[in-house]
């Protein structure tokens, strides 16, 4: 289900959230795909369309995620509230690998929110790896 969004609040979230995916903040110049519009709170859950509940993702996390609010923690197999970008901190919940193209799970939050929403998938994998290419480094928050 598409939910309009104000031309002005685009222009805050896109000031806010610099071209990257809030989830895991792979570019739009990385990736070389328009970032989408998501609810964290999905719609088709009560979430509403303010600058708190909507953020940049990448079209990767965007489908992934659906209207899920909710995935298990592969190593507590405890079920976890997905990460909230406009509430939580980034690097307390992810780090990157080694080598920059594989987000890494800090916390069962983040655990859970990378299986959930396949954020390491090969597709994203192969366009972070252009970081590695360049000579680029993986962006933080």
């Amino acid at each position: 289900m598409s939910t309009y969004i104000p031309e002005s609040l685009r222009n805050k979230i896109a000031n806010s959230d610099k071209g990257r995916c809030c989830y895991c903040l792979t570019t739009e110049a990385n990736s070389g795909i328009t970032m989408t519009h998501e609810h964290i709170q999905p719609v088709s859950k009560g979430g509403e369309t303010t600058f708190e509940n909507v953020c940049l993702a990448c079209r990767s996390c965007n489908e992934f995620k659906g209207d899920a609010t909710e995935a298990i923690d592969p190593l507590t197999g405890e079920t976890m509230f997905l990460f909230n970008p406009r509430t939580q901190k980034w690097s307390e919940h992810f780090a990157w690998s080694a080598d920059g193209t594989r987000v890494e799970g800090l916390t069962a939050i983040g655990r859970a929110t990378i299986c959930g929403m396949r954020m390491n998938n090969a597709v994203i994998i192969v366009a972070r790896s252009r970081w590695v290419i360049c000579g680029w480094h993986p962006p933080s928050d």
